[in-house]
């Protein structure tokens, strides 16, 4: 069995749907067809212009800002999925303390003018590992069925979960 690659998005998926996060961890992307996520890569373009994103391995951090410390910096459009948005940038602090890089997390919400402070606390790293434990379970397994909640609808996975359902 080949490695799994844990990515941010990965994590921010677990957090939001097991759905989502199995289709995308094997490669079925809805994401190019969807107007939320173009409104996303718009809003981090024009707010954030003069930064560019970070690439290690296996994560994109939007930016990193360097002062006493490191800051990694994520952009979002808004706040409705804040605790996927907050694990997405724990993965990142807990992926580069693995590797000697201590940082905080900056959660930007351009749109709302505000942002949110993130620090790695032994108990987020425990519910980190956790997680990647079961998203490497759910990625193996065969697709867990879909659960019809309110944010689906928005989902670029929406019709490749519920297409056709509506018309019953």
């Amino acid at each position: 069995m080949k490695e799994m690659h844990i990515t941010g998005v990965k994590v921010a998926y677990y957090y939001i749907c097991h759905t989502k996060l199995w289709l995308f961890a094997h490669d079925i992307t809805m994401e190019k067809e969807s107007e939320l996520v173009s409104l996303g890569k718009l809003l981090h373009e024009t707010s954030y212009s003069g930064h560019r994103e970070i690439r290690m391995e296996n994560i994109a951090i939007d930016f990193v800002r360097r002062g006493d410390k490191i800051e990694v910096h994520e952009i979002k459009k808004s706040r409705k999925m804040d605790r996927a948005h907050r694990m997405q940038i724990l993965y990142y602090l807990y992926y580069l303390k693995q590797r000697g890089i201590e940082a905080t997390g900056v959660i930007d919400y351009p749109k709302a003018r505000k942002r949110e402070i993130i620090e790695l606390t032994p108990e987020y790293e425990k519910e980190i590992e956790r997680a990647i434990k079961d998203i490497e379970r759910i990625v193996r397994n065969p697709m867990p069925l879909p659960k019809k909640r309110g944010i689906c609808k928005r989902c670029a996975y929406y019709e490749f979960c519920f297409g056709g359902e509506d018309e019953k």
